[in-house]
């Protein structure tokens, strides 16, 4: 798999009569936005901006959307809701670099984060540095939690979609480029390095602590390989709503670190090998399940190495490998 990203850089968001880039300034049509967002579910939906420095406090936050917009190979953006569910990971992607879509608005009360655009709090915020098309939701009555979050994680997607057709005619100001090889090729590829795989857990807690891949609830899948270059179309994306503090926006999923850092240092001294995800179910069958499944594909892909993150809190369980490339280990 290669990916190719184009990068297109925005410094300024603004309302106008149609929806374009032009000089770093991505110009948003309400009209178009609300038209392509409109959902019986929500009785209320309105569009704001926010951008870095303005005096502005963003709450309660449901989730922060990165436009990107598939241009050539498999699949779209975000399979399994604003597209058909193809493998996605290859070709050439376009981002709105330095835009975002906030979804906004009490679901479950305000639990929810917190985005100011200035003074101390902006420090500890990323998303303070963004041009911000802010969208917030008001359902419609007698509407579940559960529904409401679901229209409201869908309004963002089509916001993201929409806005991201703006990149389609614009210039690419830089470029980047992302492989991942076969097992096959990649057990031949750098062979005195060590072999190292990220294990990225997945908030399945429930309770609207949910987060999706391909369309599925997290919940219901079992740990599985993918390309790294999948997370970067939106193959994961977030469904959670509450604990801010240690929540993974659907941006964060886009914009991986630990797969930046990992592909940073591939080739020089590690063997990037590929990501295993894997869930946070809250019984005891559901975490030995997955453990020892992350443990198998651990041991097949003969891994020296894994780094893992993890989502949200609580007693987690994991598997330490014992000795070189392999097998099977204590239970931690």
């Amino acid at each position: 798999m290669q990916l190719k990203i184009g990068n297109i850089n925005i410094t300024d968001i603004q309302f106008g009569k149609e929806t374009k880039v032009e000089k770093g300034v991505l110009y948003v049509n309400k009209e178009q936005v609300m038209a392509a967002v409109a959902d019986e579910r929500l009785t209320n939906i309105t569009l704001e901006l926010a951008r870095p420095g303005e005096s502005v406090r963003i709450m309660p936050v449901k989730d922060v959307i990165e436009p990107r917009l598939k241009i050539e190979g498999n699949g779209g953006v975000f399979p399994g809701f604003v597209n058909k569910v193809d493998m996605v990971g290859s070709g050439t992607t376009l981002v709105l670099r330095g835009a975002a879509v906030v979804t906004a608005g009490s679901i479950v009360g305000f639990q929810e984060g917190i985005i100011d655009m200035s003074g101390p709090g902006a420090d500890y915020t990323p998303f303070s540095k963004l041009n911000n098309l802010v969208v917030v939701c008001e359902a419609a009555e007698g509407l579940s939690q559960h529904e409401h979050e679901a229209a409201v994680r869908m309004v963002g997607f089509k916001a993201a979609a929409c806005l991201a057709e703006a990149a389609r005619n614009a210039k690419v100001d830089s470029w980047e480029e992302y492989q991942h090889l076969n097992l096959y090729e990649g057990m031949k590829q750098y062979p005195d390095l060590p072999r190292v795989a990220y294990v990225y857990m997945l908030q399945t807690q429930g309770l609207l602590h949910d987060t999706y891949v391909y369309g599925v609830d997290a919940k219901r899948i079992l740990p599985t390989l993918m390309s790294p270059t999948e997370m970067m179309d939106g193959a994961i994306v977030s469904g959670n709503c509450v604990s801010a503090c240690d929540k993974n926006t659907t941006y964060h999923h886009l914009n991986n670190p630990i797969i930046k850092d990992l592909y940073e240092r591939h080739g020089k001294d590690l063997n990037f090998v590929g990501v295993i995800i894997t869930n946070e179910n809250v019984t005891l069958a559901d975490k030995q399940r997955s453990s020892n499944f992350t443990a198998k594909l651990a041991a097949m892909l003969a891994l020296d190495g894994a780094i893992i993150s993890q989502e949200g809190f609580g007693q987690a369980l994991c598997y330490r490998f014992a000795g070189s490339r392999g097998a099977g280990g204590e239970n931690n």
